[in-house]
């Protein structure tokens, strides 16, 4: 007989965090980045201070052992590239096709992280409901619509962010471009994938602080998104400063745009590195 839930905790229409009561006593605590991420839930025998943690199934823990590192360096790689185009451009050490092409190649990276970002989610253990407080592994999928999930929603904005930079990185191998062109075809496309990031971001923290403001020195998934969102900080302020001004035919401030980028690209390569850690 399924058990009633005792506490639904989140933001608006999504639920991060369930506490119900379990057959025998005691309470079990489905937390959803801690079941996505690692594949487990908490449960408390009661009066125990401590709670043990009931685990997915072997092949939802293969799943996650496989698909978290493949993110994570992607992350790390993309990361490392972009702080290297930013590098270039900022010495001038290579000319503008250089410099898009190691952008380019970055980009590339940072796709694979988001799509299998995703993945991790679409493929991750649920909750499935009813008081034994266990997690249940559905067959692979490569693509689900779950709009509902905040996890899901987080890291679908996420991998659209990522396509939307590849095409202003296309965008910016084009040639003879006017200053209209260059601020339609490369400066917004640049701009709307900085905001999906931030966005992306800001649905993490919901995720992980369930709705409310929150810091965790202690929680090493709660310093991924932090890493994570200062990075996109930083890449918005890099595009609003890389504006081409018709006025001037030349970028708002070009220093800003390629140390915004150089630092907040070492952000996503740092939480890249982060993330290897947050394995089952």
């Amino acid at each position: 007989m399924r058990q009633p839930e005792q506490r639904a905790e989140g933001a608006g229409p999504f639920t991060t965090r369930l506490t119900w009561h379990v057959p025998g006593g005691g309470t079990a605590v489905w937390e959803s980045r801690l079941a996505r991420r690692r594949g487990v839930i908490a449960v408390r025998p009661l009066g125990a201070a401590a709670a043990r943690h009931t685990r997915a199934d072997a092949v939802a823990i293969t799943r996650l052992r496989r698909l978290n590192p493949i993110a994570a360096i992607a992350f790390v790689i993309g990361g490392a590239l972009f702080a290297a185009g930013a590098a270039v451009s900022q010495f001038g050490s290579g000319d503008a096709t250089e410099c898009a092409s190691i952008y380019l190649a970055g980009g590339l990276f940072f796709n694979t992280g988001g799509y299998v970002s995703l993945l991790q989610v679409i493929n991750a253990p649920r909750h499935v409901g009813g008081g034994e407080g266990r997690l249940v592994t559905r067959p692979w999928r490569w693509w689900s619509y779950e709009p509902i999930r905040v996890d899901w929603l987080g890291t679908f904005v996420l991998f659209a962010g990522t396509l939307v930079f590849a095409v202003d990185l296309l965008d910016s191998f084009l040639q003879g471009l006017n200053v209209h062109q260059v601020n339609r075809l490369i400066w917004v496309p640049d701009v709307i994938g900085c905001a999906l990031f931030l966005v992306s971001g800001h649905l993490g923290f919901v995720e992980i602080c369930h709705g409310r403001p929150c810091v965790r020195p202690h929680d090493l998934g709660w310093w991924i998104v932090a890493v994570n969102q200062l990075g996109s900080v930083l890449f918005m302020v890099s595009a609003l400063a890389a504006y081409t001004r018709p006025a001037t035919d030349s970028p708002a401030n070009i220093d800003i745009a390629n140390w915004g980028t150089l630092t907040g690209a070492l952000c996503f390569s740092l939480a890249g590195l982060l993330q290897l850690g947050e394995h089952p």
